[in-house]
């Protein structure tokens, strides 16, 4: 007699019908959720509503389903259509993003002011990752918040300092602002990205491999080890991948197809490449993009180069509007613990705290290093400072941690980051217009004279007024120094690396020549 073997479906599983039409409907409302964000983003830039940036609309949208979800009970099936893991942000969010971040730069401004955006990025960064860390462990020793081991304290440090002011440049962009404080702002915001995961692996190591004796002197090594090894391999790239389109003779008709399949593929090739290597992704990417952009993008047809500049624009909006919707789902939906709310607040000022510390501690080495017709002003300090919201990249080291630390510790960083964010965007992305209005940062600029200052002085274009001059010191003399060194490399790349890895450069076009088409184009994401 033949048996029949009958397999029983688990309790609670779906027959296979029934779980693809789940998973299309889930998909279906991911999709409608993206289309209403951008048609409603669309709709408040149109309107110049500027208390309800695209970010926070975003993120209200998440909140609003997530709501209706938790009231009408169908929070575990909508769970299971937004359920993925952090490998998720980092291997297909999160790169096109980071690469978009670099590929947007426009090299002039971003140039002028790199021995600032170098201070703030990885000084600043860092200064701001250790205070908040020792803050919020201290904190947790005099039982004002939940307490956690210092070496995940220091992690919770590193990644709520990575920063994410896509709100502010929105607004930069529709009011018009000077370009080196746009500059400053979007190229700390880029970096620091790079160096608070550089930092937060690095803590992450220490805890899973070092004891609590581990020297402070191999911390540094280690995150150098890191931050430079992963910068490398991404020059590196950027570097090949010029001199591939310069000298493979792609930029025919019939072949553009292939020029752009490969344009596309470099950057992956860069992140896989870093993390086989052990060292971080995104930081190459990131890199990967700066130079792909200066280098490699002219060596590109000019179709080729439309359609790259858009298709990457592209993703990178789709992936961090969806990032932004799903905090505000995951906000609504996760059942969050009374006792994290303590945890948040001292955290947030904590946060403001280690921000000005960030901010004006590296302002002022920054003009000690500056005559005084370059000195970075009070008032674009103020704006640095309150410039510094969190997002994507906080968001999804926060959801690494989850696992990463036990339980409990890794859920209370996970809440109170999304938390942060949640509130960040909506509130200080909400207030920015009327606060950067008040300390006068925004208003027309026109292309031409920035262009004709920053021929002039290579440097920050600020008021000159002075304030707080000190005399001649060894600090001041080597500062300048490294100010002059910044001012080298900008000849270096353009009499010599500028010619050699590209096939469209004449001597006689400088990018001075072109500053409206380079910043408009250059300017935009983020």
């Amino acid at each position: 007699m033949m048996e029949l073997n009958v397999t029983v479906p688990p309790a609670g599983s779906q027959p296979p019908g029934q779980e693809q039409q789940a998973a299309g409907a889930g998909i279906l409302l991911q999709i409608s959720m993206l289309v209403l964000s951008f048609v409603l983003g669309h709709l408040l830039r149109r309107h110049k509503f500027y208390y309800l940036p695209e970010a926070s609309a975003s993120l209200l949208i998440g909140l609003v389903v997530g709501g209706f979800a938790n009231v009408s009970k169908t929070e575990m099936n909508l769970r299971k259509w937004f359920n993925f893991h952090e490998e998720f942000f980092f291997l297909f969010l999160l790169p096109p993003i980071i690469f978009q971040s670099g590929f947007s730069l426009a090299p002039k401004p971003f140039f002028s002011n790199f021995g600032a955006i170098i201070t703030f990025a990885i000084l600043g960064t860092f200064i701001a990752s250790v205070i908040t860390g020792l803050l919020v462990y201290l904190g947790g020793l005099i039982f004002i918040m939940y307490r956690l081991p210092l070496v995940e304290c220091m992690m919770f440090g590193a990644l709520i300092s990575a920063t994410d002011p896509v709100t502010v440049l929105s607004i930069f962009q529709e009011l018009g602002t000077d370009m080196n404080l746009y500059a400053l702002v979007f190229g700390e915001s880029v970096l620091n990205d790079a160096v608070a995961i550089s930092l937060y692996r690095t803590m992450s190591s220490v805890r899973s491999h070092a004891s609590s004796g581990q020297h402070f002197f191999v911390l540094i090594v280690r995150f150098l080890e890191t931050f430079i090894g992963s910068m490398s391999s991404g020059v590196g790239v950027g570097f090949i991948s010029a001199l591939l389109f310069k000298y493979a003779g792609l930029d025919v008709d019939n072949l553009q197809n292939l020029e752009c399949c490969l344009f596309v593929l470099f950057p992956y090739f860069s992140y896989m490449l870093a993390e086989g290597l052990g060292l971080s992704g995104i930081v190459s990417i990131l890199f990967t993009g700066v130079v792909m952009k200066h280098y490699t993008f002219s060596n590109l047809s000019e179709s080729s180069q439309h359609f790259v500049a858009a298709f990457f624009h592209l993703i990178s909006s789709l992936a961090e509007t969806f990032i932004f919707i799903y905090m505000g789902f995951d906000i609504a939906i996760e059942q969050h613990s009374l006792s994290h709310v303590g945890f948040i607040f001292f955290s947030i000022l904590f946060i403001v705290v280690a921000r000005a510390a960030n901010v004006f501690s590296c302002a002022y080495l920054v003009n000690l290093a500056r005559p005084s017709n370059q000195q970075i002003p009070m008032k674009h300090q103020k704006a640095l400072w309150y410039s510094g919201l969190r997002g994507a990249m906080a968001f999804a080291l926060a959801l690494q941690s989850v696992h990463d630390l036990p339980e409990g510790h890794g859920k209370t960083i996970f809440t109170a980051t999304t938390a942060i964010v949640v509130l960040t965007v909506l509130l200080i992305g909400g207030s920015t217009g009327t606060v950067l209005e008040s300390l006068e940062v925004v208003g027309d600029v026109h292309d031409d004279l920035v262009g004709e200052s920053f021929e002039e002085s290579n440097g920050y274009i600020a008021p000159s007024y002075d304030e707080g001059a000190s005399s001649g010191s060894r600090l001041r003399t080597r500062l300048q120094e490294f100010h002059r060194s910044a001012a080298s490399f900008t000849a270096l790349d353009k009499n010599y690396l500028t010619p050699f890895f590209t096939s469209q450069y004449d001597e006689s076009e400088d990018l001075d020549e072109q500053p409206q088409r380079t910043r408009r184009a250059g300017f935009r994401g983020h």
